[in-house]
């Protein structure tokens, strides 16, 4: 662990690399799992043999399962929980307020992606369900949910195929 960054009152399990100006407060790292340059998290979960990239700040009770690889940039909020084996591209967005600034956190809705999924560059993903499998398109506004397996492209996300057919 460098000791340019700012870890407190965390729960880091063996294995963990964290790479200087980093600052993470008070939420679990599993093994195993690389945290690059410049990545706040605080009040989070982050599972074993994960990738997180510079740039990246995951919020208070976000959830992000094993051998995750969330890319730079990437923005994870309050409420959103990310199954194992799911891809988030570079400066994909998730969103929990759908009327902003609410400033109400009661009013805040979840997102879940669940395992296997793969949202693209600069995806912004409103609080819906990606199903499992399923693929979102670099730049697509997801506004409903997504079914396992459906490839989803544009702004608003529309279904243009199944990765399974």
């Amino acid at each position: 662990m460098a000791s340019k960054s700012i870890i407190t009152d965390c729960d880091i399990k063996s294995g963990v690399e964290i790479e200087e100006f980093s600052v993470i407060h008070n939420s679990e790292v599993g093994k195993n799992t690389h945290i690059w340059r410049f990545v706040n998290v605080y009040g989070a979960t982050i599972g074993n043999n994960c990738m997180i990239g510079s740039l990246v700040e995951i919020q208070e009770g976000a959830k992000i399962g094993d051998r995750c690889r969330i890319q730079s940039h990437a923005f994870i909020c309050s409420l959103v929980t990310i199954e194992d084996n799911v891809f988030v591209s570079h400066g994909a967005k998730f969103v929990n307020d759908l009327y902003p600034p609410s400033g109400d956190s009661d009013e805040w809705e979840e997102t879940i992606v669940r395992e296997g999924a793969s949202i693209g560059t600069n995806a912004t993903i409103l609080p819906v369900e990606i199903g499992r499998n399923a693929i979102v398109g670099a730049g697509a506004v997801v506004v409903e949910d997504v079914p396992e397996n459906a490839i989803v492209v544009g702004n608003p996300a529309e279904i243009i195929g199944y990765a399974d057919e």
